[in-house]
């Protein structure tokens, strides 16, 4: 569980530190301020009134150091202390760049700083400008062009991101008139994805291809291309696209939005939300705070600005009691088995780890069993893989590398199959046939799975890609996004990518 200390020096804004602090795991708030220990705690988060700087009220180890306050010059004592006790952490600054206090100085020591000031004010005059370029008239422009009834579908399998994203937009169509109905193929099989949905009480259609046929109209959320990392035919219509990941080629749609700039396309619908002044129902604004949550992994993960303003507007509304129950569902025995395999089975290449587990039903487990493998000292990549009966699923992460895992995979697969996904957070799916017409009668299926993927990953891997800088992207009217293909990369999903 992700373990998360807070070191606020007061005199701020409470929703921003009530944002960070209301994180998946655990948390404890220090701060002097009385007024801001209090507000925390009737609002149910861990606070305590203790000076920041002084390490002796400090739990004994943390994951993650969040510096936030008005008082500079304490938070840069904070943030010296906390250096100095947690050297592993993961130091992260919430702080205001118009302070006494140079922001380098902050720079020198934490692992990354946002200033939420700034921020706001980027969101003020963007929503003062041209209104030709807004992208929420430009949705609202596209919405009230199309016939209904419309199909929101996420990526195959959705993780938490893309169900929120599904639930938030079909809000969003049906206030222009429409009916919208969020809908998916393949499986809700993770624990904490079961959870949700179960929890919420969410509403989420599973159509077969006749029953498509109901629909005028299509919105694709988090991925951004039929026929790739969804059961939909390559040459659906489809009227709206809205996703964070990088696109490899042209995407189609009167209206395309892709951010990979941002965290969770769960960021970007409560933008629209805020934006068109629709306030979200509890069981909305939980889900959209569960996908921005999972998708940054609690804010330590390409995280932007925008998902700190987004989460600010749901947490409030948030129900945490749910949050809870989701983050502690309990565990299946395959995922028990898989995790335990995938450590058996792991073969290490300096700080790359390659994990074949054999034969799976459950490809969620798979980016359970990466995520736990990627803890080991030492590993910065760490890939496991499984096959069912038609195809092989792998999972990827990455942390403290500069290798772009999404597009190390696409290199590596994507000839053979359909790979990449974000710098560190990656998968694929290859069909099982093309890897059957390859093994001879003396090699095991699994064997030659784990040829071919571990002699084509480490070939990828020696002139790996280095992170790329992305930029905001959107378009409308019919044009085209292009940069790489878009693929999800949902905290909790296996869908390929993933």
């Amino acid at each position: 569980m992700l373990r998360r200390l807070v070191l606020c020096s007061g005199g701020t804004d409470m929703s921003v530190t009530r944002a960070v602090a209301q994180g998946r795991g655990e948390e404890m708030v220090l701060s002097a301020d009385t007024q801001c220990v209090t507000s925390l705690q009737n609002t149910g988060v861990s606070a305590v009134e203790s000076d920041p700087t002084d390490p002796g009220d400090y739990p004994d180890a943390v994951d993650v150091v969040v510096i936030t306050g008005a008082n500079s010059s304490e938070n840069l004592a904070a943030a010296k202390t906390a250096a100095e006790q947690f050297p592993e952490a993961y130091l992260f600054g919430c702080l205001d760049g118009d302070s006494d206090v140079d922001q380098t100085a902050f720079e020198d020591i934490l692992d990354r700083v946002i200033d939420p000031t700034a921020a706001l004010a980027d969101r003020i005059l963007e929503a003062a400008g041209d209104v030709e370029q807004d992208k929420t008239t430009r949705l609202l422009t596209t919405l009230r062009s199309l016939e209904g009834p419309v199909a929101v579908v996420p990526h195959d399998n959705p993780d938490p991101d893309a169900i929120a994203s599904a639930m938030g937009i079909s809000i969003i169509v049906e206030s222009v008139g429409l009916r919208a109905d969020p809908c998916y193929f393949g499986d809700i099989s993770h624990q904490e994805n079961r959870a949700l949905v179960n929890l919420l009480e969410i509403d989420m259609r599973t159509p077969g291809d006749a029953l498509l046929d109901e629909f005028e109209e299509i919105i694709l959320v988090d991925h951004s291309s039929p026929g790739t990392n969804d059961s939909l035919a390559e040459d659906t219509d489809v009227a709206v696209v809205i996703d964070h990941h990088p696109p490899r080629g042209p995407i189609d749609g009167q209206l395309v939005d892709i951010r990979p700039d941002v965290g969770s396309t769960s960021t970007i619908i409560a933008e629209y939300l805020r934006d068109l002044g629709i306030n979200p129902s509890k069981q909305l604004a939980t889900a959209l705070l569960y996908g921005i949550l999972t998708d940054t992994r609690d804010f330590t993960r390409g995280v932007n600005q925008a998902d700190f303003a987004a989460a600010r507007d749901v947490v409030q509304i948030a129900d945490e009691s749910i949050l809870e129950k989701v983050e502690s569902p309990r565990i299946d025995q395959e995922t028990m088995e898989i995790l335990g395999t995938a450590i058996r089975e792991r073969n290490t290449q300096g700080p790359v780890l390659l994990s074949c587990v054999g034969q799976i039903t459950n490809r969620d487990a798979l980016s359970q069993a990466a995520e736990r493998l990627l803890d080991l000292e030492g590993i910065t990549i760490a890939i496991v893989y499984g096959f069912t009966e038609s195809t092989v699923y792998l999972s990827g992460r990455a942390r403290g590398t500069e290798t772009d895992l999404g597009e190390t995979l696409r290199e590596a697969l994507g000839q053979i199959g359909s790979a990449g996904g974000h710098a560190d957070m990656a998968g694929a799916q290859l069909p099982l046939g093309i890897l059957s017409e390859m093994h001879e009668s003396s090699e095991s299926l699994g064997e030659v799975v784990r040829a071919v993927v571990t002699d084509r990953v480490s070939d990828a891997l020696e002139d790996a890609p280095i992170t790329p800088d992305y930029q905001t992207g959107i378009t409308a009217d019919g044009a085209s996004v292009s940069d790489g293909d878009s693929q999800p990369t949902g905290g909790h999903s296996e869908s390929s990518p993933d």
